[in-house]
């Protein structure tokens, strides 16, 4: 919006040319969403505590969560405003990836904000049903996976990209909507999941996002690509716009989440982010680097499937609870170590996934 109304102020002053630049507005992307979480996250808190918008604990869970009863959530709301306003100021609105990654965005977050309304309304914990929540992630991932596929210019971008290698490239022709899919859907589950402490998936999902906006810098930009060995894909660049107000809207709403959290992000928080990042990582050509970089999501989720299927063909669990931050609160951790140490990883595991770039 501001992009384009910048580019027609150039006929008049050449200054403007520098909005042109993608560092320039990847920074102003950055600010604005952090400003908007810091400014209006403490009107959020208020309205949700005054209308009684809080957290229902599970009776099965942690005893140290009793204490967290009735803290406000649905925040996730304000990192979703925040990342759409952001990014509609300062992306160039023609490019078809702004909009793919803001209808996901935008419809994980609705999913997410039909399945809080639920635990509120009724009282229910468990809100949305399975069945529905799936149903509705499904339909919005293989669209999105299938405009993606019908609106590819090249065949790089149906391609999937092995990373640490480089000319292993393996054509996926139409399997590409079924991966793209599972990225997606995937992803937003696997954050969701991870989403049970204060702070423990916010700030992994701004380091995620940052790396991949990376990524989607060097993988549009030709000299880049071509230096480094990679792909080059027209148009990705843009998704650092969206990657930096992402970052920006993560770190304001973590001002509020971190340890004791003054409000959590609730599903509409966690579906949509995590639905943005595979995404993102589908856009940008490097599923296989989110799995690394996200590393913590994987294992959260790979922690609940294996506790289920054990439970179901033994009757006994592997782990005293999952996810697998409840099993480490459950051995006497304290929360904030578990959140440290959880983000620790996953500085780590992002610096490898980096790595990829001139490792080949």
């Amino acid at each position: 919006m501001l992009y384009s109304f910048a580019e027609y102020l150039t006929q008049f002053y050449g200054g403007f040319n520098v909005f042109q630049y993608l560092t320039l507005r990847t920074i102003l992307g950055v600010l604005t969403a952090l400003l908007i979480s810091l400014l209006v996250g403490p009107f959020m808190i208020r309205y949700l505590s005054s209308y009684k918008i809080g957290q229902s604990v599970r009776d099965d869970g942690p005893e140290s969560h009793f204490s967290k009863e009735g803290t406000p959530t649905m925040g996730g709301a304000l990192i979703l405003v925040a990342i759409v306003i952001s990014t509609l100021l300062w992306s160039d609105l023609s490019s078809r990836f702004v909009w793919i990654v803001l209808f996901v965005t935008a419809g994980f977050g609705a999913i997410g904000w039909v399945d809080d309304y639920k635990k509120i309304a009724l009282g229910n914990s468990k809100g949305l049903s399975a069945k529905a929540k799936y149903l509705w992630q499904s339909v919005l991932g293989f669209v999105a996976a299938y405009v993606l596929f019908m609106t590819a210019e090249m065949p790089i971008e149906t391609s999937l990209i092995v990373p640490f290698f480089k000319d292993f490239v393996l054509e996926l022709g139409w399997f590409y909507i079924i991966l793209a899919y599972l990225v997606i859907v995937g992803s937003s589950n696997a954050v969701n999941l991870t989403d049970g402490l204060d702070g423990l998936a916010i700030l992994p999902t701004v380091l995620v996002g940052g790396a991949l906006g990376v990524f989607a810098y060097v993988t549009g930009n030709t000299n880049f690509a071509s230096y480094l060995g990679i792909p080059y894909v027209p148009g990705v660049g843009e998704m650092v716009v969206f990657c930096g107000a992402l970052v920006g809207a993560g770190l304001g709403f973590l001002w509020f989440n971190t340890y004791p959290a003054q409000v959590f992000m609730g599903d509409v928080g966690a579906l949509a982010l995590g639905a943005a990042l595979g995404t993102l990582a589908v856009i940008v050509r490097q599923e296989l680097v989110l799995f690394i970089m996200g590393g913590i999501f994987v294992v959260e989720t790979v922690s609940v499937v294996l506790q289920v299927a054990s439970y179901k063909l033994t009757g006994r669990r592997i782990f005293r609870m999952a996810p697998i931050h409840h099993h480490f609160e459950l051995k006497g951790w304290p929360e904030p170590r578990i959140i440290v140490r959880f983000w620790i990883i996953t500085v780590i595991l992002v610096l490898i996934g980096l790595a990829s770039l001139k490792i080949r």
